[in-house]
Formats: C-alpha cells, structure tokens, sequence
C-alpha cells in the first residue's frame, strides 16, 4: 500500500463489525483522543492503527511494517460506560485488541471495545453504524505488534 491508499469502512451489521476489529487491532492511542458527544450521540476514538494490511515482508528479508494515523467513529450511541479506564487520565495509553457486540432486541445492542490489561468500553447502541478512516500518509515502524500466548 502506498501513503494514498487509506482505509475508508463502514460497518452496519456485526460482521462487518468483525472487518473494522481486523484492522483496528492493536491500534494505541490516548484516553484524551476518546470523545463522547452525548447531544449528537456520537463516540469518536482518534488512534495510531498498525497496518495489518500492508505487513507483508519483502521477498523473505526484512519485513516492513506501518501504521497509519485513524479515526473511528461510532453514530447512534445511547450511552457509554467504561471499565478499568481512568477517563481523567487523559495520556494514558491504550492498546485496542478487538470489537465486538453484543445484541439486545433487534437492532440495538451493545459495541464494546476490548483492551489490553482488560480494559473494556461499551457503547449501548441503537443499531450498529460505525466507520473508520485513515487520516493521512501511513509511517514506517520497525516492530509489528506481537501476543504472548498462555
């Protein structure tokens, strides 16, 4: 991929949900990027997403990897509760490992977002819509993200 080949999704079921939580994985940004707009019943998250997409490694050398600055926005949002995040601490690191949801009656439901050290935040719905946009140019990093499995 190159610097101009950004990432524009939208989700509006939960598989689609599932393609978003593909490529926000290990995504790192600050709780002061987080923002609820309670009158618009919006939630926007601004972040430094690693570019799954574009890990390919060089023909068996050194790999290159990238990440890409990223918004995600979620619309429809009725209410928003958090869980092992001090939302004051607004330069405290997060490391965003997935989404999902969890369905109510028919459309709403609940968009939770999964974070490292078991940080979750949940976003009652009602009904699914979000999209993620890259908002520039993708930046060369030495390290892809990696998971200690138990």
């Amino acid at each position: 991929m190159t610097g101009d080949d950004r990432l524009r999704l939208i989700a509006l079921d939960e598989e689609d949900l599932g393609v978003l939580s593909a490529h926000m994985q290990d995504a790192v940004l600050k709780v002061g990027e987080m923002s609820w707009m309670a009158g618009e019943r919006r939630f926007v998250l601004a972040m430094n997403r690693f570019a799954w997409e574009a890990g390919a490694g060089d023909g068996g050398r050194r790999r290159k990897y990238q990440r890409r600055r990223a918004a995600l926005r979620f619309e429809r949002v009725e209410t928003v509760k958090s869980a092992g995040i001090d939302r004051d601490a607004k330069e405290t690191v997060l490391e965003l490992l997935a989404l999902s949801f969890e369905p109510r009656e028919s459309p709403s439901g609940d968009i939770v977002l999964h974070f490292a050290a078991g940080a979750t935040l949940r976003l009652s719905v009602e009904c699914l819509e979000a999209e993620l946009t890259d908002l520039g140019p993708a930046w060369s990093t030495p390290h892809a993200p990696r998971h200690v499995l138990a």
